[in-house]
């Protein structure tokens, strides 16, 4: 079982893929493991996401998730892969991902995530950019590329995080 989780950055990707690995173990399946994409490119290269940014640019950083992406995608056993926001952007990326996984769009509106995302130093898309006008643009260029693949959408702007996980295991079960 492969789950991908895609959605813009703040939707939820990383904090709901814990919960449904603790879900999921506790339940169904000991050996599933939680992959957050992010954390993987950081290891293959070494260095943090804000500096491949500034020594390499966002397509070495793209081509880096492309690589990460379909090593995640090509091992056995269980895995919930918590994308990056912008794993979508390439086409080979979204037919894996629906080749190879349940694709869980997990969606919020682009105030509720400049709000949940501010602060946060991490995010080199949005380095000197007005946040919610940023998240603005990116949602129209995304929003149909998580809606062409998505299996399931769910609203983390509306539903708490339990809610969130049980839309996702009520899915999951049928």
């Amino acid at each position: 079982m492969f789950v991908s989780l895609v959605g813009l950055m703040g939707s939820g990707k990383s904090t709901l893929g814990k919960l449904l690995q603790t879900q999921l173990v506790s339940q169904a399946d000991p050996s599933v493991q939680l992959v957050d994409l992010d954390d993987e490119i950081v290891r293959q290269a070494g260095k943090s996401i804000p500096q491949i940014f500034a020594d390499s640019g966002e397509q070495v950083f793209r081509d880096l998730e492309c690589v990460c992406l379909a090593r995640c995608l090509e091992k056995s056993g269980s895995q919930i892969i918590a994308t990056g926001g912008g794993a979508i952007l390439s086409a080979d990326n979204r037919a894996l991902m629906q080749q190879k996984s349940t694709v869980i769009w997990l969606h919020a509106s682009p105030e509720i995530l400049a709000q949940r995302i501010a602060g946060d130093r991490n995010r080199p898309l949005l380095d000197g950019e007005d946040a919610l006008q940023k998240i603005r643009a990116l949602s129209v260029v995304r929003n149909p590329l998580y809606a062409e693949i998505a299996d399931l959408r769910v609203d983390t702007g509306l539903l708490s995080d339990q809610e969130a996980i049980s839309s996702i295991l009520e899915f999951m079960a049928e």
